[in-house]
């Protein structure tokens, strides 16, 4: 058998190794072609990423700019337009004119039910709007100093007979100033025997000289007498003036006293202030309170001079104000703001606290248990129930309402501005009164104004922005919000904390700083009397210029009758002459004012752990 291929091997041999050569060829080809869309399919993949990022960071950049846009029109309208919290009540009440009516519907068939049957619920709704202007005030009824000056007709006046005349009033300002108190002691020369000059000497028998004793006073060896020392503490932390320009101002009429002097005194006097009279306070506060409302607010502290004469920076410290009912008002100085000086502040104290959402004031709502022990391994046992705020529910939603035009922050601004508008009508009742009245047409408001926001919240809480924050503060504030409606004595707003924070934020502006950590408690003690004495609607200077007069001869255990709750008592009691001089014997009642005993007493044995 012959071999049919043998012929053409060769070149059979060449085509297949063309065609395998062919073939890897193709295949280098592909694999080439895989590796570049493998390359492509990575390069594609990494500029994809690029842009997921680049979009993502664009998306932040926007909510960003959208955020910026917001916190600029809010300064906007806060700087340039108003700083009040002011919208347009009318064009809210005609954009949400239906839900609104419906919301009031059945308050107002219900307050008109108890007008018609002579309860007056309603009463007191005009309560918040401006009374009519009288026209000028009439000055005779103010008790002031009166100068006359006649004016009489240079022509007619001797030659034409007078049959009347035309009075009208003016103010004229008169320089006070200084009076020059001579404190005068009297000598006397005193013998155990009356002795003869003896005959048979020259010499006579020793006379001694007795000087009468200076009276207690509040600093001793010190030409400040009371009412100067009020008069500077009042002018200082109750009108903003800072010893600089009151040391200037009596330079200028003739009085040349430094501030250095003046801060020395201060400083002094509220520290016996306050081991005294505001520490009596806070113990009675803390055991008789209801409740107590508290805010803080910052401060600057002088450094303490470092041994290189390098120049420091003001450390801060704070003020916390707290408002025990209406009795009494302490301004605590505190180094630092922490939890466990806000625990120690309300050490023992069981109620009512009345605060903003600071994290600080959570360790107060804890159950004993879970509150960690004082310094000394004491135990706070008081248990205290959260009231929360609406002034600061509403100024998230104003913000959010003024920056961004969000419809659903506009409903809630005007859901909130009909709540206050009916806690403003019952302002002015009884505790049970305002309970009765909450209870029959607020509360319906309220339930209906969580059902709104719970829902919004729930849409809005994966994004960021003033709607989120303002939303969320009402629906973790929800129970402390609807506080208030447990009792008549509890306020919708801690709008007074912050207006008694005022006068800080005022001296803030004015002395800077306050010079040391006893510096800021003597301070703190000032400001608590001239506080509590505002609040019992007393003159503030008065007032501190009597208790200062009063406090050297008071009694240890009694210093809460000069707390300015129980003074105008106290005061009654005094000899208006003896306590009218600067200095000089005082006759103290020897039997304590009846009502703080009881009172005091019974709350201490009553108040028990829980």
């Amino acid at each position: 058998m012959s071999d049919a291929t043998s012929p053409s091997d060769p070149e059979a041999a060449a085509r297949i190794a063309a065609l395998e050569a062919m073939i890897a060829a193709q295949r280098a080809t592909v694999a080439a072609y895989e590796a570049a869309i493998e390359a492509e399919r990575a390069r594609r993949t990494e500029v994809e990423a690029e842009r997921d990022r680049l979009a993502s960071e664009r998306d932040q950049l926007r909510e960003a700019y959208e955020l910026l846009k917001q916190q600029v029109e809010l300064a906007r309208r806060r700087l340039v337009i108003a700083k009040a919290e002011r919208i347009d009540t009318t064009q809210l009440e005609l954009e949400f004119a239906t839900t609104l009516a419906a919301l009031s519907e059945a308050a107002r068939k219900a307050m008109d039910a108890e007008v018609a049957a002579g309860g007056g619920a309603a009463a007191g709704a005009k309560n918040g709007d401006k009374p009519n202007r009288k026209g000028r005030r009439d000055l005779r009824l103010c008790d002031l100093p009166e100068e006359r000056i006649e004016i009489p007709d240079p022509v007619l006046d001797g030659t034409v007979p007078r049959i009347g005349a035309e009075e009208s009033v003016a103010l004229r300002w008169r320089r006070g100033g200084f009076v020059r108190l001579v404190v005068v002691r009297f000598k006397y020369a005193t013998t155990s025997a009356a002795v003869t000059p003896s005959t048979d000497t020259d010499e006579t028998a020793s006379t001694p000289i007795v000087t009468a004793a200076m009276p207690p006073r509040i600093l001793d060896r010190s030409l400040a007498t009371p009412s100067v020392i009020a008069h500077i503490a009042n002018e200082k932390f109750g009108f903003g003036m800072p010893l600089h320009r009151q040391e200037e101002r009596f330079a200028a009429i003739g009085v040349p006293i430094d501030r250095s002097t003046m801060s020395r005194w201060l400083e002094e006097v509220g520290a016996i202030a306050g081991a005294t009279i505001v520490e009596a306070m806070r113990q009675e506060a803390l055991a008789t309170a209801f409740c107590i409302a508290t805010d803080a607010t910052g401060i600057r502290v002088q450094p303490t001079p470092r041994d290189d004469k390098q120049h420091q920076p003001c450390r801060r410290a704070h003020f916390f104000v707290q408002i025990a009912d209406a009795d009494h008002v302490f301004f605590e100085y505190t180094p630092e703001e922490t939890s466990e000086v806000v625990q120690r502040m309300f050490e023992g104290f069981s109620g009512f606290v009345q605060a903003d959402a600071k994290s600080v004031f959570d360790v107060l709502y804890r159950p004993p248990k879970d509150r960690a022990p004082l310094d000394d391994a004491r135990s706070d046992l008081g248990v205290r129930h959260e009231v929360g705020c609406w002034s600061h529910a509403r100024t998230k939603h104003w913000e959010a309402a003024i920056a961004t035009q969000d419809v659903v922050a506009r409903e809630a601004l005007a859901r909130i501005m009909i709540m206050f508008r009916l806690e403003r009508a019952w302002k002015n009742k009884l505790p049970d009164v305002r309970k009765t009245l909450r209870d029959r047409h607020l509360r319906a408001h309220l339930d209906a104004f969580f059902a709104f926001v719970e829902p919004a919240y729930e849409d809005v809480k994966h994004q960021r922005g003033m709607l989120r924050s303002a939303l969320g503060y009402c629906v973790r504030q929800k129970d402390a919000l609807l506080r208030f409606l447990d009792d008549g004595r509890l306020e919708m707003t801690n709008n007074h904390s912050e207006r008694q924070l005022r006068k800080v934020a005022t001296g803030r502006n004015a002395w800077l700083f306050v010079g040391s950590d006893d510096h800021g408690q003597a301070t703190g003690n000032l400001l608590s009397l001239i506080a509590s004495a505002r609040l019992q609607k007393l003159d503030p200077e008065a007032y501190l210029r009597d208790v200062l007069r009063v406090t050297p001869h008071w009694p240890r255990d009694r210093f809460l009758e000069l707390a300015p709750r129980y003074w105008p008592l106290t005061r009654g009691r005094l000899d208006p002459v003896q306590l009218d001089r600067e200095l000089g014997p005082l006759a103290v009642p020897e039997q304590p004012l009846p009502t703080i005993g009881s009172s005091l007493d019974r709350a201490l044995s009553t108040t028990a752990a829980p």
